[in-house]
Formats: C-alpha cells, structure tokens, sequence
C-alpha cells in the first residue's frame, strides 16, 4: 500500500478547535491542577527530544502530537521526518523537538497517548488494506470507537488506507433488525425512512437472501449483509448485480477478510480497526540544557 494522499488526509483531518478540545481534555485529567514532578526542573531549562518508532507502524496523530506541546510552549520546534499516513519501519525517527524541558516533560504521555493510539488505528486499517489488495472492496470502519475520540480514529482510518462509514447515528440511517422489527417489515421501514429523512443515505441490515430481495426492491441505498456465509455472499452478489452496493458485517477478522472481499461485495465494515487495537511502541528521549544555555 502507498501512502494516502496527503489532500485526502486534509479533507479527513478534523478542525483544529476539535484536536484542541482532544487535547484539553487529555491535560484535564493527567496534568490536573499542575504537574509536581515537573517542578523539579529549572523553569528556564531547555531541551531537545527525539521520537523514535520501536516497531513497524503507519503514522497517525501529528497534530495532535503537536498541539499538546504547542499548548504548554508556542514556541517549541518540532520537525518532522514522516507524515501521517507514511510507513515507518522500527527503528525510525518520527521527529526532533526542542524547547522549554518542562513543557516537553509534561506534555509527553498525552502527546504519546494521542500519536499511539492513533498510529495503532492507523496500522490495524493497512493490514486489512492490504490484506484485499487486489479486489475491488474497500474497508470501512464503524461506530465502535472510543468515546469522545471518534473523529480522530475515522481519520486514523483514512490514514492506513481505509474507508470511512457514517459518523454517527445523525449522518445516515441504518435499518437494524429492532427498527425493522417495529416498523412492520423491511418495506414498511424502508418507505416511512424516506418520509421522514428523504436526503439522508439508507442501509438495511438484512439476514437472508429473501430479505435482501426485499430491501433492493424497497429502494434502500445499500444492503448490510449481517453475518452471511461466504456462499450466500457470492449468491447476493450475483442477485444484485450491481443494482445496489453491498457491505458485509460480521466475523470479519485479518484471516477471513480476503476471501469475503473475492465474492465480489463491494464494502466490508469492521469494529477491529477502532477497538480490537494495540497501542504501537514510541520512545521519546530528552537531553535537558539547565539554565536556558
């Protein structure tokens, strides 16, 4: 996979009073009134750092990164080796900071906390990437992010090469089983969906080939195939024929997502690229000038 391109990531990157508000949340609870090992250092003291990888990772979270010791000293140079959405082999230095040794120090783990989540989201999402190069699927992510920092991971998710799905319950409508359920059926809940929100994009979870018939035939944007064996896949896509988009959902894992993606459907989503990850191992080291020389 090569990297993104750097105009998407921008499109995708969300708005800098949001990475702000990450960030004060992030001090809010671990520098709290104020940081009392920190004091130890002369208040004049500089530094310089380097940020070094110790594994094999997809870069994400630079401005988050950057913001947390922005924050604490505006006048901190950072400079950049890789970008979001790079590659980065272990071993690799990310970047070299200098400024003010305190700032550096207290805004450390929030900084590391935002850069190694967000490369892990990052990572997971090119494995499984790569894992369909080839075919004509894309990976989507979902709503199984962690609270609060669910822009960022979908913009994690474009980094390591991934899809977006909808933000929220309020940018698309998705007919589960319960709302289809209590509106009396899939065409029941598929026509009082567009009386109520006509411009909104419509996908209906369906769990068996009839009930796939029943949402093309009913207008829906796209059907969720939830947990449909790959037989059934293969089946769905030659009934449709291209008449309407299909994602899959459900038991997808790192192992089974290749051939799910040779049946020829066009999405799969999956809750792995946000939840099921592994913060990715960053090191950064200080040389710390006393006195402001």
């Amino acid at each position: 996979m090569s990297s993104p391109d750097p105009r998407h990531l921008a499109e995708a990157l969300p708005p800098a009073s949001e990475i702000l508000a990450d960030v004060h949340r992030a001090f809010a609870e671990d520098i709290g009134p104020g940081d009392a090992t920190a004091d130890l250092l002369d208040a004049v003291a500089t530094a310089t750092a380097v940020l070094t990888c110790r594994e094999d990772a997809v870069l994400c979270g630079a401005a988050w990164f950057e913001a947390c010791f922005r924050q604490l000293d505006p006048d901190v140079r950072i400079e950049w080796l890789v970008h979001d959405g790079d590659r980065i082999a272990a071993g690799s230095i990310i970047c070299r900071l200098a400024g003010k040794a305190r700032a550096l120090v207290t805004a450390e783990r929030s900084a590391l906390n935002f850069l190694q989540l967000l490369s892990a989201t990052a990572t997971v999402t090119s494995r499984y990437v790569d894992a369909i190069a080839g075919t004509r699927t894309r990976v989507l992510d979902t709503r199984k992010t962690l609270p609060g920092l669910r822009r960022a991971q979908k913009y994690a998710v474009r980094c390591g090469g991934g899809t977006n799905h909808r933000i929220g319950l309020f940018d698309a409508m998705m007919l589960k089983e319960n709302h289809i359920i209590a509106a009396g059926g899939i065409p029941a809940a598929v026509e009082a969906a567009r009386r109520i929100h006509p411009t909104l994009p419509l996908i209906v979870e369906v769990e068996t080939l009839d009930e796939l018939a029943q949402a093309l035939n009913a207008g829906a944007d796209r059907a969720l195939l939830d947990n449909f064996t790959p037989a059934m896949l293969a089946e769905a896509v030659a009934f449709t024929a291209g008449r309407m988009p299909l994602e899959v959902s459900g038991n997808v894992e790192i192992d089974t997502i290749r051939a799910i993606a040779e049946t020829g459907v066009d999405f799969i989503s999956s809750g792995a690229l946000t939840k099921h990850v592994r913060a990715i191992d960053l090191s950064l080291r200080l040389d710390v000038r006393h006195g402001g020389g």
